[in-house]
C-alpha cells in the first residue's frame, strides 16, 4: 500500500480503498490538492476471458486476436457507461452532486466535468484468470512455466486502459470484478457454448479475476505471496482470501498473518466463518449438503435445513455477506479449502 498507493503528487497519503476491492487512482485537483475522498466510479464492464481462451481452441495466436476484439468491445461499452452519464444535471441527487458527497456544484449545473481528468475512474473488469490459463497451458497460473502467460494477460489489460486514458482523457483503470452473480451467469454461458471441460468449465462458477482456485492446496503465505504480484496489475482494485479456521484460540496465527499482509501485498482479509443454528442453539459451522442435486445448508448437529431458522455470513464479494447465495457461489463456498 505505502508502496503502490501513495499518491506522488499530491499530500503524501495513501488511497484506501473502499472496502469491497475497488481503489481510486491518484488525483490532484487544479490547486494541486489532491483528493482522497468524494470521487466515484462511472462503472464496469467485465472481460470474461475463459471465454476468449475457448473460443481461440488453445492457438495463442487466434487467443491474442480474440482478445484484442474483446477488449475494444469493452472499450465501446465502457464509453456507453460514459456518454450516458454525459449531460446529468446535479440536481438528480443534490446530495451527491450539490451537497458535497461526491462534488459541490451549482444546481442545474450538468457532472460532465467530473466524467475526465481522473476526478473519476470507469473500470475494465475481468473475471477468470485462471481457467483461461488452465485451458492455455494445461497448467495452473501457479505453476512456473504458466505464471508468465498470466501475468502477459494482465499486461495486455493494463496496456489498453493507458491507450484509452490517452484517447479520451478518462481514468480507465483494470479493476478485479467482485464476480457476485455473474460467477455463476458466465460458468453457464460457458457450458452452454462449450460443454464441459475438465479444470475449465466442470464448475458453475468460474474463478474471480486473478485469484488461485479455491479448490487448490496452497498455504495462506504462498497464496499471498503469488498474488501480491496480481494485485499491482489491478490498480482499479483487487482484494486477496485466506480461509482460515476458528482462530479464536490462535490470536498469535491471526497476528502473523496480519504482519505477512502488511509485508507483502496491498490488501487482503482473513475468510472464517460464523453461523448459528436458531433451532437448536448449534454455533459451528452451518454445512452444504447436496439434495435432490441441489445445495443447500444445513445444522451439522440438528439436521434443520429452514434457511429462515439458521444465520451463515460469508465472505463472498469482499463483503461478508448473510444472504443466501445462488448455487454456482454455494459451491464456491463449499469447495473452498483452507489455507491455514
Amino acid at each position: 500500500m505505502l508502496e503502490l498507493k501513495v499518491d506522488k503528487n499530491g499530500d503524501g497519503h495513501c488511497y484506501t480503498c473502499m472496502g469491497c476491492r475497488s481503489f481510486l487512482t491518484p488525483y490532484v485537483d487544479e490547486n494541486g490538492k489532491a483528493k482522497y475522498y468524494g470521487r466515484f466510479n462511472q462503472g464496469v464492464v467485465t472481460i470474461n476471458l475463459v471465454d476468449i481462451a475457448l473460443s481461440s481452441g488453445g492457438d495463442k495466436e487466434k487467443f491474442w486476436k480474440i482478445f484484442e476484439e474483446r477488449l475494444e468491445l469493452c472499450h465501446q461499452a465502457l464509453l456507453c457507461r460514459h456518454e450516458r452519464l454525459k449531460g446529468t444535471l446535479s440536481d438528480a441527487a443534490p446530495i451527491l452532486w450539490q451537497h458535497g458527497a461526491l462534488a459541490r456544484l451549482d444546481k442545474g449545473e450538468p457532472i460532465d466535468k467530473l466524467l475526465f481528468g481522473g476526478y473519476s475512474t470507469i473500470s475494465l473488469g475481468y473475471a477468470g484468470l485462471y481457467e483461461c490459463v488452465k485451458y492455455m497451458t494445461g497448467k495452473s497460473h501457479t505453476d512456473p512455466e504458466a505464471t508468465p502467460f498470466a501475468l502477459e494477460v494482465m499486461d495486455l489489460m493494463n496496456a489498453a486502459c493507458k491507450v484509452w486514458k490517452a484517447e479520451h482523457n478518462i481514468d480507465f483503470s483494470l479493476y478485479g470484478t467482485p464476480l457476485e452473480s455473474t460467477t455463476y451467469k458466465f460458468a453457464k454461458c460457458l457450458q452452454r457454448r462449450f460443454g464441459i471441460i475438465p479444470g475449465v468449465t466442470d464448475k458453475g462458477y468460474i474463478t474471480n479475476s486473478y485469484h488461485v482456485h479455491v479448490t487448490e492446496e496452497i498455504d495462506a503465505f504462498e497464496k499471498l505471496r503469488f498474488e501480491a504480484q496480481f494485485q499491482h496489475l489491478s490498480p482499479g482494485g483487487a482484494i486477496s482470501y485466506v480461509e482460515v479456521p476458528d482462530m479464536q484460540n490462535n490470536i498469535e496465527a491471526v497476528l502473523q498473518v496480519m504482519k505477512f499482509i502488511y509485508d507483502n501485498i496491498i490488501y487482503a482479509e482473513l475468510n472464517t466463518k460464523s453461523d448459528y443454528c436458531q433451532e437448536c442453539g448449534f454455533d459451528g459451522e452451518i454445512e452444504i449438503v447436496e439434495e435432490d442435486g441441489k445445495l443447500i445448508w444445513k445444522c451439522p448437529n440438528c439436521g434443520n435445513t429452514d434457511q429462515d431458522k439458521m444465520n451463515v455470513a460469508r465472505r463472498t464479494c469482499g463483503y461478508i455477506g448473510t444472504q443466501y447465495w445462488n448455487q454456482g457461489r454455494t459451491q464456491e463456498i463449499k469447495e473452498r479449502v483452507l489455507h491455514l
